[in-house]
């Protein structure tokens, strides 16, 4: 211990009783003018406090509940929110399924309650304090219990609904990029008719139009290293834009506070580049080091369906009927009118980026760790995306 001189004591003590108040109003200020947020449609205040930037013991003053949270973009867009200090409500129907979203939150934050679709009791009790409500429900496939229908339109304009009677300030509804109602494939019909369903029932609502999303747990790449002869089809010349998935969590993240440039607009958040399902095979080929590719081999639509059919009455559906008529179906451009990513500040991914962090499970044990090199790459004229380096 060192002792100080009574006057210098005395004068160290004078000056931080002179600078605790202005500590003080600092703090202050700071809340005052960028932690205060006022909901147009209700006039709540949304208040944020704690350490900016988000993390644990921040408090972002949201409450947001987000349907379709234990699908696989739904995973991605709680940990984000978690991450910013809202209080997420997560609904879900089976038990084990929202177990991984508990440890997303500090403790109290992550709140699940159990819901189904056809319940509006169950659904308002879900979204009841909340001042954000996300729709991310949606299904691949039907089943004997859920059509595409019960989904994505009547369960999408229930959510609104109810959303709508109980005041939330803002629904942010998930649709998909080839939305359109004279659609060939029934689940791209009902997704542009949820969208009209919603626009009816809750004024200002966002709509978000991904396009195909690719990650850890997706049904585009993991399928193409997996099961490759399902993208046989249309000699590989259907045109996609996929999407990284956490690039769409992080949109949906920022259109929730962007309610000035967000509120009743539609997004199209497709990715930065343009692929063909042959160059996009080449890809995953090159980065498994897993003969996928064979220039000669094209299923016919007729037995990929008969396929898909068998598939869907008998077991589980790998492939259902439906996604055999969407590989025929290009991604569409950018609707006029609609809003993208560099509305948002951010810069998606492309594919080439970030495959590897979702195919290297996929290589052998003699090839795992063999490095790749991406200058350069091109894909165009069936070249390999990469260069293995030696």
């Amino acid at each position: 211990m060192v002792l100080l001189p009574a006057a210098q004591a005395t004068s160290r003590q004078a000056a931080s009783s002179v600078l605790r108040p202005a500590t003080a109003a600092a703090s202050q200020q700071s809340r005052a003018v960028h932690d205060l947020v006022i909901k147009r449609r209700t006039g709540q205040p949304i208040i944020r406090a704690g350490p900016y930037g988000g993390g644990r013991s921040s408090v972002s003053g949201h409450v947001a509940t987000v349907f379709g949270c234990t699908g696989f973009l739904g995973r991605y867009v709680v940990n984000r929110l978690a991450q910013k200090g809202t209080q997420v409500i997560v609904p879900y129907r089976d038990e084990d399924e929202k177990r991984h979203l508990k440890v997303m939150g500090d403790l109290g934050q992550i709140v699940p309650l159990e819901w189904d679709i056809r319940s509006d009791e169950q659904i308002e009790e879900c979204l009841r304090h909340s001042d954000v409500v996300f729709n991310l429900t949606g299904r691949n496939y039907e089943t004997k219990n859920f059509s595409f229908n019960d989904v994505h339109v009547s369960g999408a304009q229930r959510i609104a609904g109810v959303a709508d009677a109980c005041g939330v300030s803002r629904l942010i509804h998930v649709s998909h990029l080839n939305a359109d109602k004279n659609s060939p494939s029934a689940f791209l019909r009902t997704k542009a008719e949820g969208e009209e369903a919603v626009n009816r029932v809750f004024e200002g609502a966002t709509i978000v139009r991904p396009g195909s999303l690719y990650g850890h747990e997706d049904r585009f790449l993991n399928q193409m290293a997996s099961w490759p002869i399902t993208w046989h089809a249309n000699h590989g010349r259907t045109k996609l834009r996929p999407v990284h998935s956490l690039d769409v969590a992080q949109a949906l993240e920022v259109i929730m506070d962007a309610e000035n440039t967000s509120i009743g607009q539609t997004f199209s958040l497709a990715g930065p580049k343009t692929y063909t399902v042959s160059e996009l095979l080449n890809l995953v080929q090159s980065l498994t080091f897993r003969k996928l590719v064979r220039p000669s081999l094209n299923i016919p639509k007729a037995v990929l369906m008969l396929a898909a059919k068998a598939g869907d009455k008998v077991w589980w559906p790998m492939l259902s009927p439906d996604e055999v008529t969407r590989r025929y179906i290009d991604d569409y451009p950018d609707a006029p009118g609609t809003k993208t990513f560099a509305d948002l500040a951010i810069e998606p991914d492309t594919v080439e980026e970030v495959a590897i962090t979702y195919l290297r499970r996929y290589r052998s044990q003699l090839h795992f760790e063999r490095p790749i090199e991406t200058g350069g790459a091109r894909l165009k004229g069936g070249k390999q995306p990469y260069r293995v380096v030696d």
